[in-house]
This record gives C-alpha cells, sequence and structure tokens, in this order.
C-alpha cells in the first residue's frame, strides 16, 4: 500500500510540473535603439506571457525571449513587421527538460547520498537533497565546517550558510549561488565548491593559506522557495514566492531588491514581470537575512554572487554609469580571474561593470555590498551563451564548477593578500 501511495505521489508531482511543449526561445538582435524600445513594448502586453531571459539594453546586443506556443506567431508577426531581425534558440523547451529529467533519475540511481564521498556532482539535486549533503559535509569536518542558519524563507524554509573556518574573529569571503531559482548549475556549483573546499584543505598551498586567514561563507541555496517551486512545478521560476499585495501575480526578483539604486532602471513596478522589484527595498526575507548578516559580520571583505547565463564576470555598478573608485583594480582582478578560468576549458568569458558590460540593474546584490565597503564584490554569469540557457545538462556541472573555482581563487586569493 506504501508503495502504490509513493507512486501516486510521484504522478501528482510529475503532471503537476508546467509543460513547456512547443515554446521556443527566439535571439533577437535589434539594429538601433527604436527597435530596442520596439522589443521592450512587448513586455507591456502581459497577455503574451513572455519571460526575457536577456533583457534589451542597446543595439547590436542579443536579447532571448522565452515565447508560449500560443503566442508564438503574433510575437514573430511583429519582428518580422518592424525589421528586427531574430532567430530561434530553443526549438522547443520541453524537450530539453524531458532530457534533464532523465539524466536527473539516471543521476539519483547512480549515487549513494550518505556520505559527501558517494554524492553524485554531476546531477542536478533537490533542496533536501542538498540540505543534507550541507548536514553530512559539516558531519565529516567538525573541525573545519560548520552550519549557521541565517534566517528563514518567506515559506518558512531555512537559509542555510556554510562557514569553513580555522579560527575565531577572521575576515571572510562570501559565495552565494542560486538567488535567481531557476539557474540550477549554480546551486550544482555551490555544492562542487564545498566539496573542493573540504578536499584541498591542507593540501592546496593557496587555499590553505586562505582557511589560514580567511573565512569562506557559502549559501548554495540563497531562494529555496523559489528553488523548490522550480523543481515541483514550473521549471523556469526565478523570483521569490512572497505575495504582492492587490496582484495575482507572485514573487519578487531578489536581485533587484537591494538598497543600492532601488527602483531605478533595469527594475520593474509591475509585480507580473521577473524583473519586481518588490515594494520596498529588503522586503523580501531572503535578502533582508544576508543584509543583517553581512551588517552583524562587519569583517566580510569579498562577496560573489552567483548566476547563469551568459558567460561574464562583472563588478558594480549596475544603477548608474558612474565608474566606482576602485574602477581599474575590479578590471584588472576580473581580466587575471578569467584568463584563469579560460584555461581550463578555453571557455570564454567577458568581463566589466554590469552597466556597460550587460545592461542597467537597479538594486542588485554586488552593488550593495560595494556600497557597504565591500570592494572586491563581483558577480559570475556562469555557462553558457545560451544554447541551453537555463537548461544547461548536467553534464556541465563539473567542467562549469572546476573552471569557475578557478576564478574564483583568483578573486579569493587578491582578497587575502590585499588587505584595506
Amino acid at each position: 500500500m506504501k508503495g502504490v501511495l509513493a507512486l501516486l505521489a510521484l504522478v501528482a508531482a510529475v503532471t503537476s510540473l508546467e509543460n513547456f511543449t512547443g515554446q521556443q526561445v527566439l535571439r533577437i538582435l535589434p539594429a538601433n535603439e527604436e527597435q530596442v524600445n520596439l522589443v521592450w513594448e512587448l513586455e507591456n502586453f502581459e497577455d503574451l506571457q513572455l519571460d526575457f531571459w536577456q533583457e534589451p539594453s542597446k543595439p547590436n546586443r542579443f536579447i532571448d525571449i522565452r515565447v508560449p506556443f500560443f503566442t508564438l506567431q503574433d510575437v514573430k508577426i511583429y519582428l518580422e513587421s518592424n525589421n528586427i531581425q531574430y532567430s530561434i534558440m530553443i526549438h522547443d523547451l520541453q524537450s530539453l527538460l524531458d532530457e534533464e529529467k532523465r539524466d536527473m533519475r539516471i543521476g539519483r540511481a547512480m549515487e549513494n547520498a550518505r556520505s559527501t564521498d558517494t554524492f553524485n556532482y554531476a546531477t542536478y539535486h533537490t533542496f533536501d537533497e542538498i540540505n543534507n549533503f550541507i548536514d553530512n559535509l559539516v558531519a565529516e569536518n567538525p573541525g573545519l565546517v560548520s552550519k549557521i542558519q541565517i534566517g528563514r524563507s518567506y515559506e518558512g524554509r531555512p537559509l542555510n550558510v556554510l562557514k569553513f573556518s580555522t579560527g575565531a574573529n577572521r575576515p571572510a569571503f562570501w559565495i552565494d549561488t542560486g538567488i535567481h531559482s531557476r539557474e540550477w548549475v549554480t546551486q550544482a556549483s555551490g555544492i562542487w565548491f564545498a566539496k573542493k573546499i573540504v578536499t584541498d584543505y591542507g593540501r592546496d598551498a593557496s587555499l590553505t593559506a586562505t582557511l589560514n586567514k580567511l573565512d569562506i561563507l557559502l549559501e548554495i541555496v540563497t531562494n529555496p522557495d523559489g528553488y523548490v517551486f522550480s523543481q515541483t512545478s514550473n521549471r523556469m521560476w526565478r523570483k521569490t514566492r512572497s505575495p504582492n499585495a492587490g496582484s495575482t501575480c507572485i514573487g519578487t526578483d531578489p536581485n533587484r531588491n537591494w538598497d543600492a539604486g532601488f527602483g531605478g532602471g533595469g527594475s520593474s513596478s509591475n509585480p507580473c514581470t521577473e524583473t519586481y522589484r518588490g515594494r520596498a527595498a529588503n522586503s523580501e526575507s531572503e535578502v533582508k537575512a544576508i543584509v543583517d548578516y553581512v551588517k552583524s559580520h562587519g569583517n566580510i571583505k569579498g562577496f560573489v554572487s552567483i548566476h547563469s547565463y551568459s558567460q561574464m564576470l562583472l563588478f558594480p555598478y549596475g544603477y548608474t554609469t558612474t565608474r566606482v573608485r576602485d574602477y581599474a583594480e575590479l578590471n584588472t582582478l576580473s581580466r587575471t580571474a578569467v584568463n584563469a578560468l579560460t584555461s581550463l576549458y578555453g571557455t570564454a568569458y567577458t568581463y566589466g561593470d554590469i552597466y556597460t558590460t550587460i545592461y542597467q540593474a537597479s538594486g542588485g546584490t554586488i552593488d550593495w555590498t560595494y556600497n557597504q565597503g565591500i570592494k572586491y564584490s563581483f558577480s559570475f554569469e556562469l555557462r553558457d551563451t545560451g544554447r541551453y540557457g537555463f537548461a544547461l545538462p548536467a553534464n556541465q556541472i563539473i567542467p562549469t564548477a572546476q573552471e569557475t573555482w578557478l576564478a574564483l581563487t583568483k578573486l579569493i586569493e587578491h582578497t587575502r593578500d590585499n588587505p584595506y
């Protein structure tokens, strides 16, 4: 009987997932400012139910939009009638997601998750599986790793941070992954980073020197409600899951909710958009928990927030064209980190400040941390450049994590060796 109930629960979970059959991701290339504005206008037509994967910014820069099957023809006609160039980047999103689910089933069948040594780092995992991994890692490394709960999500899930430390009252370097829930390669990379740190301490000279001087703080699932929802209901869910007064649309973009240019360009006041900034800065419990922890800690020297996709390493600012006072140093350090990343598999990254390198984005994480005095504030956009977008195949998890770790190491070493 229990087996039958379990099977029924599994079927219910599978059938409750939103289906993306026939949905396409279009890559649009506007030739001038007028065409950029015309693409932006599409966001105002809520009936089209468009999902901007890469937002409009400037001419000759790609815009990626997920388009539902029932509005696909209307969008294509709109683009063609305005002579806006586009191509089909993903022909059927559901087919990619079906492959992803098959890979996850196979990956889980192959692993023994009772130990971090037998954990499968080459597949995507549920929130509960990640928390089990965290607990196992702490239990296996009691003198090096501890778990800090910095708060709870809107739906009451723990906001867990791994602390890698060899002494008391140390300065720290923060890393978070998964603030946008659908960017699964980031959470998966965070898991790999955690294991890498405990494996290399005492063996790798650089990491050992780092942990003898700095703590490393790692929040693997920064937006747990959104992450669970992306696995159980809507694979393409990006935001938090908090309700919005006066609207049936749920969630806030947690990377537009920080008190740095809050409410400015590159964020939305419409709760139904993917970049909705929220009712006020720090309104999201997931953001407020980090804000409170950073302020109470008082000695965080480096901060990295990891996203996907686009293959970029970014630094402040995103809300203004004003260059940060440390622009030259951060730009040079970014180049060093990107070169290290590229050295492993040849993956090409661009780098620079957020505003000019990708687009304007107000209320972002690392703009706030920089304004708090954390000079070494960076954000990654991991693989790829759009072939798979947010549906990156699981066989790219480990290569992505490996190359990103090389870049992270350069950022951490520089922070360690350049006190300020």
